[in-house]
This record gives structure tokens, C-alpha cells and sequence, in this order.
């Protein structure tokens, strides 16, 4: 029987990408969550999930302390999911030190704080500095927490292979943009696995999670139109260049998504899927269920060609 077996446990940032499928995974794993949302609509998706009763949902902002104690009352565990791209110092690191203080509060036998690999208070962006400084604050109030660190994660719903393959399907030149920067795409199920095992793992623990295999942007790229079945001109982006579309008002990047880039987005040391007992799903062993819609005859692109 799972340790998990009807555990209440308070996902915070549960109705997002990510969200789903640690909700999912927690409902096989037989525990009752709670799915704790700014707005309680945005996650209706997520209710049929589990069995009729097995998944609700609360009205919770991280950044207000108050609704962040009210959704772990009763609850057992916690995950903390929220990130974000503006207000970066608010919501992770403050919020995140909400989250934390209220569960060491309220008791709470174990917390999982997703971050992601970059986390570095020396950073020179502003996103990896916020992570850091938000996994401090998780370890300063509950230090049994287990702290996630993805590097890019990918799946249907993703706003990163989609995006570049939405790009690639309409664009006869590509530009790429940090073209020799490395990621290690890990699948959402496989990091969904991972906040199931953290939760009934021992704790304390900081864990880089990272997929079988490494690509640079252009490599990734590339890999997306053959899959695809587009054949495109690739033309890497000068960093001079890209520099000057950060000044571009909602343009392809920002300032600070530039400096992320300038560094690997891959697994430092031990991958900390292999440490919870869990297979690293590789991209085209599940890419190809949702990419066809980007085939010049999309989901029926096979037939078309036959």
C-alpha cells in the first residue's frame, strides 16, 4: 500500500502544467488533494482526475500568508508548484516562505518546493537568484523539505517544444536564439513520479532531475523539425543581436531569459531521478503523440503519405 494512501495533501500551483500531472499522480497513488489556485475556475480541469471526492479545490494566493494557512488546514503533506516569470522576488521567494512557514506551522509531515537548475543566488539573472533565494527560505522554515530542481520540462501542454515547433511549422528561416546552450528535457510524468517519491522519501534532500538525453538549442531544433517532417534553415542568433530583441515590448525573449541562457540547463552531478527509483522518459519515446498536429497534414500526416 502506498504511503501516501489517503493523505491529504495541498498542491499549491496544482492547476497549472505541471500541476496536473502531480495531481494525477498523487490520486494513483491513493492520497486526497487539495488544489490550492489563485482563482478556483482555472483549475476545474483537474477535479476528474481523481475518484468523485478525491480532488478539491481552494482559493489561495501564496504572495497572502492567511489563504496560504487556510489551505493546509486538515492537510498532511504539501507541494509547493508556483513559479513565475514577473514579480519574481514575491512569489518565489516570498511565497515560497510562506508556503514553508505555514507547513511548519501547521505540522505538516513532509513538503516538496519545485525549483529549477539555475537556482544560484550569484546568478546574474534575476529568475535563478529568486529560485535560490526561495529554496532558502523553504530549508530556513521546514528543513526536512525535499527541493526539486528541473532542468527544462516537457509535455503536451509545454510552452517550450510547442513553441518552437509552432515556430517551425510557420517560419521558412528559423532563428535560434542561445543555440549552443544545453538542456536536459525531462518529461512531466517522470517529474510528477518525482513528487510522489519525495513525499514518501526520507527528506531534505536538493534533487536535480534531468532526462536520458542532452541537446543544445540548435540540436533540439532540429530534432523537432525532423520529427516534424519539416525541413528548415536554421540560422543561430548572434548574441549582439539578441541583446537588442530584449528591447522589443513583448518580443521572443527577455532581458533575463537572455542571461539564462547563457548558461547549460543540464543535471550537475548525481540525477536525481535515478536517486527516487525513477526511468527518465526519453523525448521521442512520447513526443510524437502530440507533435503530429504540426505535420504538414497533421495528426493524419502518416495516412496522407501512404
Amino acid at each position: 500500500m502506498s504511503e501516501l494512501n489517503g493523505k491529504l495533501i495541498t498542491v499549491f500551483g496544482g492547476g497549472g502544467f505541471v500541476g496536473r500531472y502531480v495531481v494525477q499522480a498523487l490520486c494513483a497513488a491513493g492520497a486526497r488533494v487539495r488544489v490550492a489556485v489563485r482563482h478556483t475556475r482555472i483549475a476545474e480541469h483537474v477535479k476528474p482526475l481523481g475518484n468523485l471526492g478525491q480532488v478539491s479545490l481552494a482559493a489561495c494566493d501564496i504572495t497572502m500568508p492567511e489563504t496560504v494557512a487556510n489551505a493546509l488546514i486538515g492537510a498532511d503533506m504539501a507541494v509547493n508548484l508556483v513559479g513565475a516569470f514577473d514579480n519574481l522576488d514575491v512569489v518565489q521567494r516570498q511565497g515560497a516562505a510562506n508556503v514553508a512557514d505555514a507547513a511548519a506551522q501547521a505540522g505538516l509531515s513532509a513538503l516538496v518546493h519545485m525549483s529549477a537548475i539555475g537556482a544560484d543566488t550569484a546568478s546574474e539573472a534575476e529568475y535563478g537568484r529568486s529560485k535560490a533565494d526561495g529554496e532558502a527560505a523553504v530549508r530556513a522554515a521546514f528543513p526536512a523539505a525535499t527541493i526539486l530542481r528541473p532542468s527544462i520540462i516537457f509535455g503536451r501542454e509545454d510552452q517550450f517544444i510547442n513553441r518552437f515547433a509552432g515556430l517551425i511549422r510557420m517560419l521558412p528561416v528559423v532563428p535560434v536564439i542561445g543555440a549552443e546552450t544545453k538542456f536536459q528535457p525531462v518529461f512531466v510524468g517522470d517529474v510528477a513520479r518525482a513528487v510522489v517519491a519525495a513525499l514518501a522519501g526520507p527528506g531534505g534532500q536538493t534533487l536535480e532531475l534531468g532526462g536520458p538525453q542532452v541537446f543544445s538549442m540548435l540540436q533540439l531544433n532540429e530534432w523537432i523539425a525532423k520529427t516534424t517532417g519539416h525541413k528548415k534553415l536554421f540560422v543561430p542568433v548572434p548574441d549582439a543581436a539578441a541583446k537588442l530583441l530584449t528591447f522589443i515590448p513583448a518580443g521572443p525573449i527577455s532581458a533575463d531569459q537572455l542571461k539564462m541562457l547563457a548558461h547549460d540547463n543540464v543535471v550537475s552531478g548525481a540525477n536525481g531521478l535515478e536517486a527516487l527509483g525513477i526511468i527518465a522518459t526519453p523525448l521521442n519515446a512520447v513526443a510524437h503523440d502530440w507533435l503530429n498536429i504540426y505535420r504538414k497534414h497533421g495528426r493524419f500526416a502518416d495516412a496522407a503519405a501512404a
